[in-house]
């Protein structure tokens, strides 16, 4: 017979009364221990719920998790929760987790500026946000779908604007392109793409959101017409004959920036030292990516049920830097692959936020008389890579001497000074400035 609450709590008592002299020299010890550890470290909490989307930029946090780099550091207690799309990541983060959410992000480079500005959040809320890290330059692709395999699109888009008005001519249905999240990084790959070729992605197509694991299923029952996403996702399309890679998106910008590491700004301001401490094995784990030696490792912990969930076919490839586009283009160790620490990967330049800020602006998303210079002082912790970095005794060359990465070129010509903002937001034909 089960013995009732009342027997189970009684007996509980009696053991635990019974046995506490024996245990007492062993919990003593051990509590003794971790006290001195953290006294030592100076952590304010060996705790943080950390989110992240399954896609392989995530890699790090994946790695820090599974080689124990993030206890490493003295953070014992962190968890890395998957979440389903961008904007559940901007609820959980805006909702943080002392109120079921969470403290920091796998995230798209812009958006710890959309939510620090209010402009995508619930009532324009503000949530402060800071970026501690990049956590990778590169890896994301432009897909197509098969029914325009002919066409063979890549980086000019001209011919497939034709078709695409084609299509909608003959359907009188709209054609789509899908991104992951309004004003972040995939969104704005695909409206520069498009713009360079004069495809006005507000006028001659629709841009929708879908999240990233569900954009095979989505294309594969005609939902749109292309789609920005990083991997397993474009690969997998491929291997399941539904569509092609038109370009990696390091074509477009070689080395740029793509997602970042960060954190709710109460919490790296109530815990400093252990935010370093999550930088500190954050950036380890990137270490341990970059090395080609480690890749196949890399894919397969992505490819593991808990954190990406996709065959390790769909994963491999282009982890590795091999691509093969679908349409007989085929690169081996290609210099388009994700970097997570070589080049600089790993270092937040302030200029790169820049350009977010200002293409974020030139789509209308963020206002023209945004204070770019002092949201970046606010959100940009550069000053916490560097210190993590020193303490980490990483090697001076692999320490970036500017904020600034300098003049950064794109595949059409145009060109971006981050002295001169303005320049390059002149140079471009199509825009939707708001007014001021």
């Amino acid at each position: 017979m089960k013995p009732s609450n009342a027997t189970a709590l009684s007996r509980r008592a009696a053991l635990q009364k019974t046995s506490a002299l024996g245990m007492a020299a062993v919990t003593g010890s051990l509590w003794s221990t971790t006290a001195r550890a953290q006294a030592s470290t100076g952590l304010e909490t060996r705790a943080a719920k950390l989110g992240f989307i399954a896609l392989t930029d995530a890699a790090p946090l994946f790695v820090a998790d599974e080689k124990g780099y993030f206890k490493k550091h003295g953070m014992t207690d962190v968890e890395v929760l998957k979440q389903s799309s961008w904007g559940t990541t901007r609820d959980n983060l805006v909702l943080g987790s002392g109120k079921g959410g969470i403290d920091g992000a796998h995230i798209l480079t812009p958006m710890p500026y959309l939510i620090s500005t209010g402009a995508v959040t619930a009532n324009n809320v503000p949530v402060p946000m800071n970026i501690l890290a990049r956590l990778n330059l590169g890896g994301q692709c432009i897909s197509v779908g098969d029914e325009y395999k002919d066409l063979k699109v890549g980086l000019d888009t001209r011919e497939f604007g034709k078709a695409l008005l084609a299509k909608r001519l003959k359907t009188g249905k709209p054609v789509n392109a899908a991104m992951t999240f309004p004003g972040g990084t995939h969104d704005m790959w695909l409206r520069y793409w498009m713009a360079a070729g004069n495809v006005d992605p507000n006028k001659d197509i629709t841009t929708i959101v879908v999240p990233p694991a569900q954009m095979v299923a989505n294309m594969k029952v005609g939902s749109m017409d292309t789609f920005c996403v990083c991997e397993p996702w474009n690969r997998q399309l491929i291997n399941q004959k539904i569509g092609y890679t038109a370009l990696t998106t390091s074509e477009i910008w070689m080395n740029h920036p793509e997602k970042a590491f960060a954190m709710r700004a109460d919490w790296v301001q109530a815990n400093p030292n252990a935010a370093k401490a999550l930088l500190k094995a954050v950036m380890e784990a990137q270490m341990w990516c970059e090395d080609p030696a480690n890749r196949a490792e890399v894919a397969e912990i992505c490819s593991r049920r808990r954190w990406i969930s996709a065959p390790v076919a769909d994963v491999i490839d282009r982890v590795k830097g091999d691509f093969d586009y679908g349409t007989g283009r085929v690169e081996a160790n290609s210099k388009f692959q994700m970097r997570f620490w070589k080049d600089h990967a790993s270092y937040p330049f302030q200029s790169h936020d820049l350009w977010f800020l200002t293409e974020n602006i030139r789509w209308g998303y963020l206002p023209p008389n945004l204070d770019t210079k002092a949201l970046i002082a606010k959100v940009n912790r550069e000053d916490l890579w560097r210190a993590a970095a020193k303490e980490l005794g990483v090697a001076a060359q692999d320490i970036p001497t500017s904020t600034s990465r300098g003049v950064e070129k794109f595949f059409d010509g145009k060109v971006f000074d981050p002295a001169n903002p303005k320049k390059y937001l002149d140079s471009l034909s199509i825009k939707y400035i708001k007014a001021a």
